[in-house]
């Protein structure tokens, strides 16, 4: 009969053989001053705060040479001075392979029913990146199933993307969706200050049985302490980097950025750091890169982890602090409009001002150009959009504007689309529905064919865009009217 002793173990090699006690020296509404643990305690590390009978956790923010500083994951009513406080373990996590289909919180424990064996190898959750000169270069574009991400913004293996959305655009469904079709080995899930209601919503309703049966949830809702969702996503990337290390292809998962660096700006606050740009102390930028970079390619003999952060975006504004530093160091940007959302097309991503950096590198040359021709139908029916929804514009004043009233449209169609095999079919529907040949099928009679047939009605149909022919035609708009 064989024994798995390796929750055991894991539990064993957890254990500290020696505890180190101090005193509350004092309580405010933020942090609790601690004597006699300078010497022995580092920034980080756990303590337990005994008052009464009863126990709470915290974590030391920061440290003095008479005294430290610690945030309790609880409320701090009814600590008293002179209470005990017993030195912990530094911050870290124990991923193992069964958590696969699990909801954890923070500290790697159990949500949901059942218990929750703990892995042999420990983990920092403030992993440094794999060095630069060692990481693998991006891989191979991914499958999605989602036809806008298939073809107009691609993922590719290893790249990091955020998503940045207002409340209620549709950030949540569009996670869900990615974490049931992207090609992974494991999905790893970070929800961050989420309400409590939504969670059993997204696990049973969004994500669904499928795609929890490979998926890790790391949950810290927003009633918790902010030291609490900070560690979860750390806890989340941690796992990450624990199946990636195995050889796994992992998929990250992270909502949102935003209510990480809130966490992080009143915890640096309370240990004394000085405000910056908007409150955000000058550690956030920092801390959202040292995030963002411990994802992305592995070294040579190790997976990658493909990640997908969200940034809550009040009033579309990309340029505030978390915006702005996160785009900054991400390798491209979704941005989910409120006005599409509202007519119904979801995902709700604005296709101009988004962008995808693993481009034009993981596309074919045809690829490209279908990507380049689209961009700019929707570019010329965006600009002239007021003039034709108000019946100002005359047909034929600009053919590149009459093809975008016709294909306008179906393009808006294909882009709620999914359940795509593999990225090639995407391509080649959009290549149908433009008139053009599939670019991934050269020796297909029936599309050029296809395509001649629209090129009469549509002269700029099946001529490929230069490197250079970016911009949008310029619009000869005129008053539709007798004198016209």
């Amino acid at each position: 009969m064989f024994i798995d002793f390796a929750p055991l173990t894991g539990k064993i090699q957890s254990l500290t053989a020696v505890q180190s006690h101090g005193v509350v020296l004092g309580v405010d509404s933020g942090s609790i001053k601690i004597a006699g643990l300078s010497h022995r305690a580092r920034v980080g590390d756990q303590v337990t705060i005994t008052s009464r009978g009863e126990t709470r956790d915290g974590e030391i923010v920061s440290l003095a040479h008479d005294h430290i500083r610690a945030m309790a994951y609880d409320p701090v009513e009814g600590i008293a001075i002179g209470d005990r406080v017993t030195l912990g373990a530094a911050n870290s996590a124990a991923p193992d392979i069964s958590w696969i289909g699990r909801i954890i919180d923070a500290f790697g424990k159990p949500l949901d029913k059942g218990a929750l064996f703990q892995g042999t190898d420990i983990a920092r959750l403030r992993r440094r990146p794999p060095a630069a000169a060692q990481r693998k270069p991006m891989g191979a574009r991914l499958n999605t199933r989602l036809a806008m991400f298939n073809t107009m913004l691609p993922i590719a293996r290893g790249q990091r993307l955020g998503i940045f959305a207002g409340s209620g655009v549709g950030k949540t469904t569009l996670l869900a969706q990615l974490a049931r079709g992207l090609e992974a080995d494991v999905v790893v899930i970070g929800l961050i200050g989420e309400r409590g209601r939504e969670l059993r919503d997204f696990i049973e309703n969004a994500l669904g049985v499928e795609g929890m049966k490979r998926a890790v949830v790391v949950v810290a809702t927003s009633d918790q302490s902010p030291l609490i969702k900070r560690r979860a996503a750390w806890m989340a990337m941690a796992t990450a980097e624990s199946f990636r290390d195995q050889g796994k292809h992992v998929l990250l998962l992270m909502d949102s950025v935003t209510r990480f660096a809130e966490a992080h700006r009143e915890i640096a606050l309370t240990a004394g750091e000085a405000p910056s740009l908007r409150a955000y102390p000058p550690s956030t930028a920092n801390l959202i890169a040292q995030l963002a970079e411990r994802a992305g390619p592995g070294p040579e003999g190790s997976g990658d982890i493909t990640a997908v952060f969200t940034v809550l975006v009040a009033g579309s504004d990309m340029e505030e602090p978390v915006a702005d530093i996160t785009r900054g160091v991400l390798d491209g940007h979704i941005v989910l409009d409120r006005e599409i959302a509202e007519r119904g097309r979801f995902p709700a991503a604005d296709i101009r001002r988004s962008v995808s950096r693993c481009l034009p590198g993981v596309a074919s040359e045809g690829e490209n150009s279908l990507i380049a021709r689209t961009r700019r139908i929707i570019a010329a029916y965006e600009k002239a959009e007021p003039m034709i929804q108000t019946g100002l514009y005359v047909k034929g004043s600009d053919p590149l504007v009459d093809e975008a009233i016709t294909f306008w449209p179906k393009l808006d169609s294909f882009f709620s689309t999914d359940g795509y095999n593999n990225t090639d079919e995407s391509f080649g529907q959009l290549a149908a529905l433009l008139g053009q040949p599939d670019p991934n099928q050269k020796g297909d009679e029936e599309s050029v064919l296809f395509a001649e047939k629209h090129q009469s009605e549509f002269p700029h149909a099946v001529r490929s865009a230069t490197p250079l022919e970016t911009e949008t035609h310029a619009l000869d708009v005129r008053i539709n009217s007798d004198s016209a």
